[in-house]
């Protein structure tokens, strides 16, 4: 990818934190990835403009992908797919550690690369970034180690199973944490021993082919991991195609419906992580200091485009007018602005349309007779080259009820929800009174509660006392309309892998004929 400053010449990538400053860069290079190289694609629509959201710009148009680019992709992959699948898992293991290293290495440039495509901060983007490469070298050290079972049978006769890799993976991600969730869905793939071919978000499309170009140095066979880029009509070429083995997705409810439905007429395994709009429960007892951060992390984190966000905050009625004064107050602190400055910690959502949307349903919520206590409307920074960003200030609504709008579906944005409630029994009963079921959060200084609170709650991450902590070792994914399968930890190697069971007769067959 050669980005270039405007005014001055051609930078590489590797200087981009060293050269870039908000609106300035601007991408020139192909950015599908195919056979270790980057490659304009063979066939496909017409290009699409891709912005910077902090300031409206067009930083760069990306060609979408016909079915002949994906078929492209697709057979590179299995040509890697022979010889990777064929090394050791100590083999795999030191290549995805020398990637891990690499990441490691190239944090700063990488993760100003993802605030210019995203527009979350710099300082959240360094953090993803680091739970990039964290994710690598967790599953490089789960490669070495994967192995099937060895059971004695009668007779001295015995069986075992090997575990075994399936092929051409195909995962395609969101545009909220693009990089995180490439590396999040390539490290357990490729541990197993698996090519993958990736399609990130239109929206956000450069950052993955530079994880492409790393694993390429790291030490991949060339193809083993192929970006393609393009919208809805890229992802059914790949979701359709008969050497895709399965697909992983990040994303909406309706698209993991479609991709679903789409994997379904080739009996592909699927991985589907979708919507959420997770429950938060603060109790009386609780820390309240800690308990007011843990709502702010479980609401504004990337401008409020988390799937797994604490968006519907339950308050227990004796201390909801203290807890609602200390999060506004909180609330309008957060410092809004140029997401590459130090002290920025909320940036711009991705794009116009989403913005307006996030508006339509605080527009909506007003209506229904909730009560706007602070933030909500648009925000224009005083730097004049922001002015055209998608900016708006952090929103708490108060006077919620459990059946208006903006309580039962995802908004996708700076939006909290505070709703009172009196027991514990009423508490979890509302909590789970969703299609929804990603995640949830107790605070409470009462450890028995905490448990059998989460216990009951209907989400696949709980939380106790924090929000938003997604450590690589432990698995992540969701119940009911949030999908199923599971992202990280041990469990994602079964998703990834395939068991063969192996008989073995030490005497002679036994007809039955």
């Amino acid at each position: 990818c050669v980005l270039e400053a405007v005014g001055s010449s051609p930078v590489g990538f590797s200087q981009l934190a060293m050269s870039s400053a908000t609106g300035t860069v601007t991408i020139h290079q192909p950015l599908n990835y195919r056979a270790g190289a980057r490659v304009h694609p063979a066939d496909g629509g017409p290009a699409e403009e891709v912005y910077e959201p902090a300031t409206g710009r067009v930083i760069c148009k990306v060609l979408c992908s016909g079915e002949k680019e994906v078929d492209l992709a697709v057979q590179s992959a299995k040509v890697a797919f022979k010889i990777w699948s064929q090394m050791s898992g100590m083999e795999r293991s030191r290549v995805l550690l020398e990637a891990a290293r690499i990441i490691r290495e190239q944090k700063e440039e990488i993760a100003t690369m993802e605030t210019i495509n995203n527009g979350k901060s710099i300082f959240e983007a360094r953090v993803d970034i680091d739970i990039s490469w964290q994710c690598l070298e967790y599953y490089a050290g789960l490669a070495g180690s994967l192995a099937g079972e060895h059971i004695q049978l009668p007779g001295g006769s015995f069986g075992y199973t090997r575990r075994e890799p399936l092929g051409v993976c195909v995962g395609i991600g969101a545009w909220n944490y693009p990089f995180q969730i490439a590396c999040w869905k390539s490290a357990p793939a490729l541990a197993c021993g698996n090519a993958m071919v990736f399609k990130p978000s239109p929206f956000t499309p450069v950052s993955v082919v530079k994880l492409a170009e790393i694993f390429t140095e790291a030490g991949v066979p060339k193809g083993l991991f192929n970006v393609v880029q393009g919208g809805a009509a890229t992802g059914q070429f790949l979701c359709h195609h008969p050497d895709v083995a399965k697909i992983s997705f990040t994303g909406s409810v309706p698209t993991g419906m479609k991709i679903m439905e789409m994997a379904a007429k080739g009996i592909k395994p699927v991985t589907l992580e979708l919507g959420g709009k997770s429950p938060l429960i603060i109790f009386s007892d609780c820390a309240l200091e800690n308990a007011v951060n843990g709502a702010l992390m479980a609401n504004f984190l990337t401008q409020g485009e988390v799937c797994c966000n604490g968006t519907r905050v339950f308050v227990e009625r004796k201390i909801l007018d203290v807890f609602t004064k200390e999060v506004v107050k909180r609330t309008q602190k957060i410092k809004i602005g140029d997401p590459l400055l130090e002290d920025t910690r909320m940036g711009a959502l991705i794009n116009r349309a989403h913005l307006d949307r996030v508006q339509g349903f605080i527009k909506q919520a007003k209506e229904q007779g909730a009560e706007v206590l602070c933030g909500g409307d648009l925000y224009v920074p005083d730097d004049p080259k922001l002015k055209n960003g998608y900016y708006m200030r952090p929103c708490v609504l108060g006077n919620c009820t459990d059946d208006m709008t903006c309580v039962k579906e995802e908004i996708f944005g700076p939006v909290m929800s505070i709703l009172p409630f009196d027991t514990e029994e009423e508490a979890v009963e509302r909590a789970n009174a969703t299609k929804f079921g990603l995640a949830g959060g107790v605070f409470t200084r009462d450890i028995q509660k905490a448990h059998r609170v989460v216990a009951a709650l209907k989400a696949g991450m709980c939380f106790i006392n924090n929000y938003n902590l997604s450590p690589v070792e432990l698995p992540f994914g969701g119940y009911k309309a949030s999908g199923f399968g599971r992202e990280n930890g041990r469990a994602a190697i079964e998703y990834y892998s395939q068991l063969k069971t192996v008989c073995v007769e030490m005497g002679d067959v036994e007809s039955v004929f």
